[in-house]
């Protein structure tokens, strides 16, 4: 089978491309990120949506991102309650060109040809590294920059969510059998992985499963 490497953060948007990843017919390897984020229950997430999901792997690589700080999420900056203009304090500086960059580096290793990543440019918070424009300079840069690029079949970047609602995203994940109520989405989650609920993840989570009358499996603290 055609192999695939899937960033998994153990949310909701990653979960649901997991499983669009092997309705497609493709061995997922899970990669998930442990980069100095401010509550690691996502990752504890990430490893329950891999073994629900039955990856052929999932790895935990670490980057210490809290060492140049910069976001509400590597840095003793507080968490803002949803709404706000302009890009928010929960922007990860760098996060999703780095994360692509392990798994592009892991994919060449695994002969795999294809990586697919959850960003969304629909129902998100404005982040740069989530437009379509960011995935397709990142995989011009992958084929520029691989031995699989020059002499191989080439990379290619999926980000199937990139033009969904949450509410498409919710819908679509029930009906390839994801089990949301083991993913986490919250910012300012606790070690449990219970949602604070007034967080813009919170908020966009709650109104996709609403607009989708989907019930929320979301546990809130």
């Amino acid at each position: 089978m055609k192999k695939a490497v899937v960033l998994l953060s153990g949310g909701m948007d990653s979960a649901a491309v997991v499983a669009m990843a092997q309705e497609q017919g493709y061995t997922v390897h899970a990669l998930s990120v442990r980069y100095g984020q401010r509550h690691t229950s996502e990752l504890d997430a990430a490893a329950r949506v891999a073994l629900a999901l039955g990856v052929a792997e999932h790895k935990v690589v670490d980057v210490d991102l809290r060492s140049i700080g910069g976001s509400a999420l590597t840095a003793d900056i507080d968490v803002p309650d949803a709404g706000g203009e302009g890009i928010p304090a929960t922007y990860v500086p760098a996060r999703n060109t780095i994360m692509l960059s392990l798994a592009l580096g892991w994919a060449e290793v695994l002969g795999a040809n294809d990586i697919f990543c959850g960003v969304n440019a629909v129902d998100y918070s404005g982040y740069p590294d989530c437009r379509p424009e960011f995935v397709a300079a990142f995989q011009a840069l992958a084929n520029l920059a691989t031995k699989a690029g020059v002499e191989g079949a080439g990379i290619r970047v999926h980000a199937p969510l990139q033009y969904l609602s949450k509410a498409q995203i919710a819908s679509e994940g029930v009906r390839l059998g994801v089990d949301f109520g083991l993913t986490v989405s919250c910012y300012r989650a606790d070690e449990q992985g219970r949602a604070c609920g007034h967080c813009d993840a919170c908020r966009l989570r709650a109104d996709g499963f609403a607009a989708a009358g989907l019930p929320d499996p979301t546990c809130y603290a």
